[in-house]
C-alpha cells in the first residue's frame, strides 16, 4: 500500500497518548471475544444438543424395512458434566423422535478409575435408561472409557436397563421373510475385537449395520463387504472445530473419520459427535447430538 502524504500527516497528528488508546480499545475488545467465546464454550454450546437427521439408502435393504427409524447415542460419559438431569433430558429427547430402535455406541462412564462416584453414575443409567429400553429396543457396546473404569460393572448396567449387550454379537431383526441384522463388536482400543465371529452369525442376504466404537475401526469392516453401514463415536467431533483448520484434537483411532457421514468401500460410516465430554467439558463449533437414521431400500419404487 503506497504511503502517501496526507497518511503521513494524519499518523503524525496521532499523539503517543492517542496510539495507546487505540491499543488499549482493541486489547479490550479481544478480552471481551475472548471471555464472551470461553462463556459461550463452557456454558451454552455443551446444552445445545442438535438432533441430526441423516436419511440412507442402503442397496441389501429389503423393501419391507424401508421407513426404520434408528437413534443412535454416542459417548455420554456420565460424570462431572453429564448429569442425571441432563441425561434424562437427553432420553425425553429420543422419545421425541419416536425410533424403532436406539443404538448405544459407547463410553457411557467418563475417567479412568471405578469409585464411589462411579458407582453412582452407574446407578443413575440403571435409572434413567431402564424405562427407556422398556418402550424401546435397545443395544450396545462398550467404549475405552468403559474399559479404563469397570466394563464388567458396564456389562452389568447394560444387563440391568435391559440394553443388549452387542459384544462380538449380531441379532436379526424379522419382518415377514426378510432380515435386517444389528452387529456389534467389542472396543476396537481396549477390547478384544472378534469380528470373524460376528460375521458367521449373519447370513448373505440382508443389510447388516455395525456398531464399533472407534470410527476409524471402518477401514477393517469395510473390506469385508458385508456391512451396508458402521454407527460409531469416540471422536466427540474433536469437541473444539475451528473454521478452516477443523479440530486441532483427535483421538486415537478418531483421526481418520471424525464426524459426520463418510463413503468406506461400499459401506457408510457416520461418527457420531456424542452428547458428552471429555475431562475439558467445552465445546465450539462442535455441538453435541443425537443421530436419527431413517433407513430406506433402493429397491423401493
Amino acid at each position: 500500500m503506497k504511503f502517501s502524504r496526507n497518511n503521513w500527516q494524519i499518523a503524525k497528528r496521532l499523539s503517543r497518548r492517542d496510539f495507546l488508546k487505540l491499543v488499549k480499545a482493541g486489547v479490550i475488545e479481544l478480552a471481551l471475544l475472548a471471555v464472551g467465546g470461553s462463556i459461550y464454550s463452557f456454558l451454552i454450546e455443551p446444552r445445545l444438543i442438535k438432533v441430526e437427521s441423516v436419511k440412507l439408502r442402503l442397496r441389501r435393504l429389503a423393501p419391507e424395512f424401508s421407513g426404520i427409524r434408528m437413534v443412535q447415542v454416542s459417548d455420554i460419559h456420565m460424570g462431572r458434566w453429564m448429569n442425571a438431569e441432563r441425561l434424562q433430558d437427553i432420553v425425553e429427547l429420543i422419545i421425541e423422535q419416536k425410533p424403532d430402535l436406539v443404538l448405544f455406541t459407547g463410553d457411557f462412564l467418563i475417567g479412568r478409575a471405578y469409585d464411589a462416584d462411579s458407582e453412582r453414575n452407574v446407578r443413575d443409567l440403571i435409572t434413567i435408561l431402564t424405562p427407556l429400553a422398556a418402550s424401546i429396543p435397545s443395544y450396545g457396546i462398550l467404549g475405552n472409557h468403559d474399559y479404563w473404569t469397570n466394563p464388567a460393572a458396564i456389562r452389568k448396567m447394560l444387563h440391568s436397563c435391559n440394553i443388549m449387550d452387542m459384544t462380538n454379537k449380531a441379532i436379526t431383526l424379522t419382518r415377514g421373510a426378510e432380515k435386517l441384522y444389528i452387529c456389534g463388536v467389542d472396543d476396537v482400543w481396549e477390547g478384544d475385537v472378534r469380528l470373524e465371529n460376528v460375521l458367521t452369525q449373519i447370513e448373505d442376504d440382508g443389510a447388516a449395520i455395525l456398531m464399533a466404537h472407534e470410527p476409524d475401526y471402518a477401514d477393517v469392516s469395510a473390506l469385508t463387504g458385508r456391512f451396508d453401514l458402521q454407527v460409531s463415536g469416540h471422536s466427540h467431533g474433536g469437541q473444539v472445530v475451528l473454521p478452516f483448520l477443523g479440530p486441532p484434537v483427535l483421538p486415537h483411532l478418531g483421526r481418520k473419520y471424525p464426524g459426520g457421514l463418510y463413503q468406506v468401500r461400499d459401506m457408510y460410516q457416520y461418527t457420531s459427535r456424542g452428547v458428552g465430554m471429555g475431562r475439558i467439558p467445552i465445546r465450539f463449533n462442535c455441538p453435541p447430538e443425537i443421530t436419527v437414521f431413517t433407513l430406506s431400500s433402493e429397491k423401493d419404487a
